[in-house]
């Protein structure tokens, strides 16, 4: 073991100790310390010398390039990475195993190659099977390299040998170093080979893609290092109706806010070019069930009409529960508390239900005002209005809050078909009626 030490790198947050510990007392994981094996640097009184290939510019005399960005094909996807894909950033692709994260880059690097060169690095397929993949989505192969050997060092040559401007990697836990002793997927060489990679194509303005897994909770596996080295993080979701979102979830030069929306078919990922009304069920007239609300919600340049489910019924082992995996539980709970408070209404004795019409997960606070009128309709048993949709932010104290782009909302609203609106926003539409209530006992009394 000469010139070698062992040190302990936890796996989820990469803390690194001198021992092995049970838990790790930075992100709490039990169990998540993993042993490495690391060459001990040889010591010199000599003083490294800082690179001149790069140097410092003042930052008015830096130029910038006409185009900057590398278009997809998808507008879906340009939207969530603010325009395109940028020159020289790093990104970083998560989702649950099976969703279509490879045909996604395939047909991602199949529009770019008409213009740019591509690396395509595999390591869980073979490049027969990506060439079968690429014939039965009809995709053209010209200027897409695949490469399948996964040791970094190897495929830092061929970088340097072909120069592409896209490469995909696939995926990050195929990757491994010579020179770390541990096995591909640790914590240590993911890190590593990351870093390698990330500072490689910054140099060279090219653009990279690691398509990462993602763990039991979710989330993308590895040290969270690694959404910190890349400079976007997205995630490939799919609801309930077998629509598949990407969100970005961190983005250095675009907007967090934004979605993706696909359909998946025999021939691959295609873009919902209108989702205004995707998350709504489609009724016959007068059949609009108890516990239904319709409300409007932006994200980011998008406006969605989605359909709110509440149901209540008496709990039997003598305390109430409350389950909701589209809103948080948090907020519910809250709701309740306001209409138990200032609409006399109880839920004490009841479990609560909520759900979101087509498994989209919702997180503003406009939709407040829907979900009490859902958990309203569904306690006294009475349908909401069938071309009607809420919107507001409720305070402890009972009042309705106004929320941003309200115009946007009733906008959409109307192209979708709706015919009244409740909310605290006065309307200039002439095609939607507006009741404008400032406290839930208003909305209730005209619900």
């Amino acid at each position: 073991m000469k010139n070698k030490n062992i040190k302990y790198v936890c796996s989820a947050c990469g803390k690194v100790e001198s021992k092995w510990m049970g838990r790790c007392t930075t992100c709490g994981n039990w169990n998540s310390f993993e042993e490495q094996i690391v060459e001990k640097e040889e010591k010199s009184g000599k003083r490294v010398n800082i690179s001149t290939q790069n140097k410092p510019v003042i930052l008015s005399d830096i130029e910038i390039e006409s185009e900057m960005r590398f278009l997809t094909g998808f507008n879906e996807f340009d939207r969530v990475l603010g325009g395109g894909i940028m020159k020289g950033s790093a990104i970083l692709l998560g989702g649950e195993p099976g969703i279509g994260k490879s045909t996604l880059m395939l047909q991602t690097v199949a529009n770019c190659s008409q213009q740019y060169k591509v690396l395509y690095v595999s390591g869980e397929e073979s490049a027969s099977q990506i060439k079968q993949r690429a014939n039965r989505l009809n995709l053209n192969s010209k200027n897409i390299y695949i490469y399948n050997d996964t040791k970094v060092e190897n495929l830092l040559d061929v970088i340097d040998e072909i120069k592409p401007q896209i490469i995909v990697v696939d995926s990050l836990q195929t990757l491994s170093s010579s020179q770390i002793a541990s096995i591909a997927g640790s914590s240590t060489q993911m890190r590593s080979c990351a870093m390698e990679l990330v500072g490689k194509i910054k140099q060279m303005g090219s653009a990279l893609f690691f398509i990462g897994h993602v763990t039991k909770d979710g989330t993308i596996a590895g040290p969270k290092i690694i959404e910190h080295l890349v400079d976007t993080v997205l995630y490939f979701d799919q609801t309930t109706t077998g629509v598949r979102i990407v969100r970005a979830v961190k983005n250095r030069f675009g907007s967090v806010d934004e979605l993706g929306i696909f359909m998946m078919s025999d021939k691959g990922l295609t873009v919902v070019e209108n989702p205004s009304g995707l998350f709504l069920n489609k009724r016959a007239k007068g059949h609009l069930p108890p516990g239904i609300s319709f409300t409007s919600v932006i994200e980011g340049s998008r406006t969605f009409i989605v359909e709110i489910q509440a149901l209540t019924i008496p709990c039997k082992n003598g305390y109430s529960k409350i389950h909701s995996d589209r809103i948080d539980v948090s907020r519910v709970t809250r709701v309740a508390a306001i209409l138990e408070k200032h609409a006399n209404l109880h839920f004490s004795d009841y479990d609560i239900y909520v759900n979101v019409g087509g498994g989209i997960k919702l997180k503003e606070v406009s939709i407040e005002l829907a979900l009490a009128i859902a958990l309203t309709s569904s306690l006294k048993g009475e349908a909401f209005r069938e071309h009607c949709i809420a919107f507001g932010e409720l305070s402890l104290a009972g009042e309705v809050r106004p929320v941003t782009f309200s115009s946007k909302r009733i906008k959409a609203a109307s192209e979708m078909g709706f015919v009244e609106v409740i909310s605290p926003h006065s309307s200039s539409s002439k095609k939607i009626k507006n009741y404008k209530c400032h406290h839930i006992t208003e909305v209730l009394n005209i619900v």
